[in-house]
């Protein structure tokens, strides 16, 4: 991962620093982590060799950085914390439990950006539609 991430970072003109590579490795496996969780995860393996020194001002850096670069995607479900994932590039949206939270990727049925038009696009060229379902999971929904 540290090589795949590395080549990627600098694919997209950023330096490859150790922080940048914890935060794609820590995110790898957990779509939809927080920055709090995402600085739990590099705490915990942060035991390795040459340890990773992030700060939480640092982290929040980092997340903006790969954000920015195109990296990682923020999503901001309305209640919740800011979340990151890897899924980038792609036409996906989400589904969100009202009570535990639990967040999922669904692949658009239309296949491009922008998936829906606007009869008034008030002069803005569209590229992008975020779209997130809200309702409860199976393990959240109420029984028959």
């Amino acid at each position: 991962m540290d090589r795949e991430a590395a080549e990627l970072l600098r694919a997209r003109g950023l330096r490859s620093t150790a922080q940048r590579r914890a935060v794609l490795a820590a995110l790898r496996g957990h779509p939809h982590s927080t920055a709090a969780e995402l600085e739990s995860r590099i705490g915990v393996t942060a035991g390795r060799e040459p340890p990773v020194a992030l700060s939480r001002q640092g982290l929040y850096n980092v997340l903006d950085d790969l954000t920015q670069a195109g990296l990682i995607r923020c999503i901001e479900p309305a209640g919740s914390p800011a979340r990151y994932e890897l899924r980038v590039g792609d036409n996906h949206h989400h589904l969100v439990c009202r009570s535990c939270g639990r967040i999922e990727d669904i692949d658009c049925g239309v296949g491009r950006a922008p998936c829906l038009q606007l009869d008034d696009d008030r002069g803005f060229s569209i590229d992008e539609a975020e779209i997130i379902w809200w309702g409860l999971c199976g393990s959240c929904r109420p029984g028959p």
